[in-house]
């Protein structure tokens, strides 16, 4: 039961994030933004950190090294068609045709977060310390995740208040894939490093075609150099974590 307790208490926090809309009420927007660029440099790096020092030998641990990869790619496919097919527009400019994808975008939003609380999860069942990186990593993409969808929102319409309540009410679908991702992993614990490593390809794709593109988007040099230097300690974040957790 403390697995699931430490399951819950992670989906609620993570689910807090989409209430970070609330900032635009007290800080400029100028200065949101360009924050943003450096806050989505630090995800992709966390992201990829996870993936890759966490998740993935954590996984192998668990299992043979083709089952692992293979699933690390089918992670990725799976995150590519959904976002295909659902329209995941994150929109960290505010850029997209909103007002023809305001409510998909809501809806798509809502498998994210299932998936978030699978993953989630998933990740306690392994250990402690997984679950824990896992979910700081969860956390670092929603923030430019939850700024965008609220921008989205606003731009196609809604008041700040109705999107700020329509993302956590969609942000509370994370409960659901959270109940389903303990009761898979609790009755196919032997194929849980499967459900591990199709989150790593989950999270490889985030970074390194929705959050990194966005990076390449800046053309002045200062800005860019400081992107890098901070993408970099998302990783060294990660890093810094897997060296200390015992």
């Amino acid at each position: 039961m403390h697995t699931l307790f430490y399951i819950l208490v992670s989906v609620f926090f993570v689910s807090l994030i989409s209430l970070i809309g609330v900032v635009s009420f007290i800080v400029k927007e100028g200065l949101l933004n360009k924050s943003l660029f450096f806050i989505v440099a630090f995800s992709a790096g966390a992201l990829l950190g996870g993936a890759f020092l966490h998740l993935i030998p954590e996984a192998l641990e668990n299992g043979g090294s083709q089952s692992v990869f293979l699933s690390v790619l089918l992670g990725f496919l799976i995150f590519f068609i959904l976002e295909k097919y659902l329209y995941w527009r994150h929109c960290h400019n505010g850029i997209c045709d909103v007002h023809t994808f305001t409510y998909l975008n809501l809806i798509g939003d809502s498998v994210h977060n299932f998936l978030d609380g699978i993953v989630i999860a998933v990740s306690f069942s392994f250990s402690l310390k997984v679950g824990i990186i896992t979910t700081l990593a969860v956390i670092f993409h929603e923030i430019p995740q939850e700024l965008g969808d609220f921008a989205v929102l606003v731009y196609g319409g809604f008041s700040k208040k109705k999107a700020l309540f329509c993302n956590f009410l969609v942000a509370l679908t994370a409960f659901g894939g959270a109940m389903l991702g303990y009761f898979l992993s609790e009755r196919v614990s032997s194929f849980s490093f499967i459900l591990l490593s199709v989150t790593s390809g989950g999270f490889i794709y985030i970074a390194s075609t929705d959050l990194v593109p966005e990076l390449h988007k800046e053309n002045d040099l200062k800005r860019s150099s400081i992107a890098i230097v901070i993408f970099s300690l998302g990783i060294l974040f990660m890093w810094l974590a897997k060296r200390i957790s015992p």
